[in-house]
């Protein structure tokens, strides 16, 4: 009975240590298999997780500019909520905003300075090839020294920031420094002065040679006007396109050629009238001592015919001597009358002309008023009005075609064709 106790007693034990194991081993598995669900915080609600909100934009504006507006000077600008649009994405970088002046971006004018903390942009304003049409529209056909603009800044081919700078409270945009504009007048009035009373009172664009009569000067050459006209205004317009842009090199090569057709007119002009004077010069110092010769045989053959005429007797010797002496007078007496009659005509050719006035004296000659002369005339102003214009409206000097240029060569060459019969 005891033992039948004992044995039931284990194999209760043996049961339970069995199903305790199982037990143990089903609970691992369960654990194992089941997905790996975060515990949720004491303060985490039942309700679905909502998204983080997005970041505001920010929409900076540009709220002052200090400085003078003016090209090749130095201006800083502000712009609020700078530092926030910068760190805003990557597409935004204060490193590459321009100035818009007038609505349009000065491509490529990049800030010297940046201070983001003060949303302060410091740049030099100065032309580049990326802006260089934008800045000729907005200096180009001044009406006065200044005008007033819009500014703003902005990315490259993006919408500008706003601007306190609008329409109705621009900024002033200086086009010349008042300073230097002031002395540019200056120099360009007495250079304009000093050539027109050069012009008046010596003969600086007048026929060369002395007075031809006490308060009375040369007439005016064509040539020599010509060459003073483009040296004024090429003096004028460097000057000018220098003060607004501060740009050196803006003589084109055009110009040269343009100079140098003018100075080859002037040049050949003045070695043709030279040789004229020349042969006129030699053809009197030959006819005068011509003269000379035929005066002296006649003094020397009219005693001895005086001689032969007053004798008693005449011998048929001093017949045949009467005859030959007479013939030679005659003949003496007569070229002498041809002789004086070129040395008049010489004299009068080589004598000083009386100016006329400046469009009779470059349009006419000694035959009056000629074509050659007005063409070439004519031919400079159009090429004159053409080169003002594009000085005025573009800052640059006119680069003129080579038919152009070839144009007015053939003009000039057609002057200097006619040049040669022309009388003085």
């Amino acid at each position: 009975m005891r033992t039948t106790q004992t044995c039931a007693s284990g194999m209760a034990q043996a049961i339970l240590l069995v199903g305790l194991l199982l037990f143990t081993v089903a609970n691992t598995l369960a654990q194992q298999t089941a997905p790996q669900n975060p515990s949720p915080s004491p303060t985490d609600d039942s309700g679905p997780v909502q998204p983080s909100p997005s970041p505001t934009p920010v929409d900076p504006k540009v709220t002052e500019v200090i400085g003078n507006l003016e090209l090749d000077d130095i201006v800083e600008i502000r712009v609020q909520d700078l530092e926030k649009w910068d760190e805003q994405g990557e597409q935004n970088d204060a490193s590459k905003l321009v100035p818009y002046i007038n609505g349009r971006a000065m491509k490529g004018l990049y800030p010297e300075e940046l201070h983001l903390p003060r949303g302060r942009l410091i740049y030099h304003l100065e032309i580049t090839p990326e802006n260089k049409e934008v800045w000729t529209d907005l200096l180009g056909a001044p009406q006065g020294i200044r005008r007033p603009v819009t500014i703003s800044v902005g990315l490259e081919n993006v919408a500008a920031f706003d601007s306190v700078h609008v329409t109705g409270n621009p900024v002033t945009l200086t086009i010349i420094s008042p300073v230097y504009g002031i002395l540019a007048l200056l120099v360009t009035l007495l250079t304009l002065g000093l050539l027109i009373w050069l012009a008046k009172k010596t003969n600086i664009i007048r026929e060369p040679g002395p007075p031809a009569a006490p308060g009375k000067r040369r007439p005016y050459n064509l040539g020599r006007a010509q060459m003073a006209f483009w040296f004024f205004l090429i003096h004028a317009s460097y000057v000018t396109i220098w003060l607004i842009t501060d740009a050196l090199d803006t003589i084109t090569a055009s110009l040269l050629a343009l100079m140098g057709i003018s100075a080859g007119t002037a040049l050949s002009e003045a070695l043709i009238d030279n040789g004229k004077d020349t042969v006129r010069e030699n053809q009197m110092q030959s006819l005068s001592s011509e003269k000379l010769a035929l005066e002296q045989s006649i003094s020397e053959t009219q005693p001895q015919m005086d001689a032969i005429n007053a004798a008693a007797t005449t011998s048929v010797t001093d017949q045949s001597n009467r005859e030959a002496m007479n013939q030679q007078l005659i003949d003496s007496r007569t070229r002498l009358g041809q002789v004086d009659q070129q040395l008049r005509v010489l004299d009068a050719q080589s004598a000083p002309t009386v100016s006329g006035g400046f469009l009779r004296d470059i349009l006419s000659d000694g035959s009056g008023y000629s074509f050659h002369r007005f063409q070439i005339f004519a031919w400079t102003i159009v090429l004159g009005i053409i080169f003002v214009s594009s000085v005025y409206n573009n800052l640059t000097m006119p680069e003129f075609s080579p038919t152009l240029l070839g144009l007015m060569g053939l003009s000039a060459g057609t002057y200097i064709g006619f040049k040669f019969p022309e009388q003085k």
